[in-house]
């Protein structure tokens, strides 16, 4: 059985906590309280792998970048890919789940939906999200609206665009914050604050994208020695959609080219 925190995706792994007693505080905790539950374990994630975004499926969808989840049933990280998901209400944004190197331990921050960009661990996701905030668009009048120089956006799928370029930030491969990772930004006044406000739980379809990753042998890492076969799909749960995106090599790592219209060009590599 799979428990959802509110600042994270369902994580099956809580049951690596050595105490039920723990548990049991969580499940009763309000919502604002699930920031303070995570997972620790002695592993490293493995590195980010780099892809390309899928084009994104319609309007109202908002980027949410991969991770490395534990899963304690096979004693391994899997890959969850990067998707395009709809937001539970209109004006929320994605704050992307972290690890983070803390007491001899990678400690999981799950991610969450909120009406601002939180704390990420400093991590250059891509896409968007360079570390810190989210460039990759805004809500505008009950609309996203959304930025072509970092989101792959077909021409004519998506009509509330605009081009802002996005000032290029450093890349690594690490997938944590802390320890002996380049990222080691620590969070805001504002970041810190907002973090411990109330989040939004992740949607059914994200619960369910995580759960068809854990059930896909080949997104282990010890089967895909850190190059999952699928890195992104167009929409949650797609695994076997014709847009998939695989792991690239560092030049190819662009999104599908769009073709036509003023706001048209390729997305920007992670940066």
């Amino acid at each position: 059985m799979l428990f959802t925190f509110a600042k994270g995706f369902p994580m099956s792994n809580i049951f690596l906590k050595r105490h039920a007693f723990a548990l049991g505080v969580a499940l009763m905790a309000p919502l604002a309280a699930w920031s303070q539950v995570s997972l620790s374990v002695s592993i490293a994630p493995p590195a980010l792998p780099l892809y390309a975004q899928p084009p994104i499926p319609g309007d109202g969808y908002l980027w949410t970048p991969g991770y490395w989840a534990w899963d304690p049933s096979n004693g391994d990280y899997t890959w969850v890919p990067g998707t395009w998901a709809q937001p539970p209400s209109v004006g929320l944004l994605w704050t992307p789940g972290y690890w983070g190197f803390l007491g001899g331990g990678y400690v999981w921050h799950g991610g969450y939906w909120g009406s601002h960009v939180g704390y990420y661990g400093g991590i250059n996701y891509g896409y968007g999200y360079v570390g810190n905030g989210y460039a990759g668009g805004r809500w505008d009048g009950g609309r996203f609206r959304y930025n072509t120089a970092v989101n792959n956006i077909p021409a004519g799928r998506v009509q509330n665009v605009y081009r802002s370029a996005v000032p290029q930030r450093p890349t690594h491969p690490e997938s944590f914050n802390g320890g002996s990772s380049h990222w080691n930004k620590p969070p805001t006044a504002s970041e810190r604050s907002f973090e411990g406000a109330q989040h939004g739980q992740p949607t059914p379809a994200q619960v369910d994208h995580e759960h068809r990753a854990f059930g896909m042998p080949e997104q282990r890492m010890a089967n895909n020695h850190g190059a999952p076969p699928t890195a992104a799909t167009p929409r949650p749960g797609g695994f076997g959609d014709p847009q998939v995106e695989h792991v690239r090599p560092a030049p190819q790592m662009r999104a599908q080219p769009v073709r036509g219209g003023p706001e048209g060009g390729k997305p920007e590599e992670r940066r």
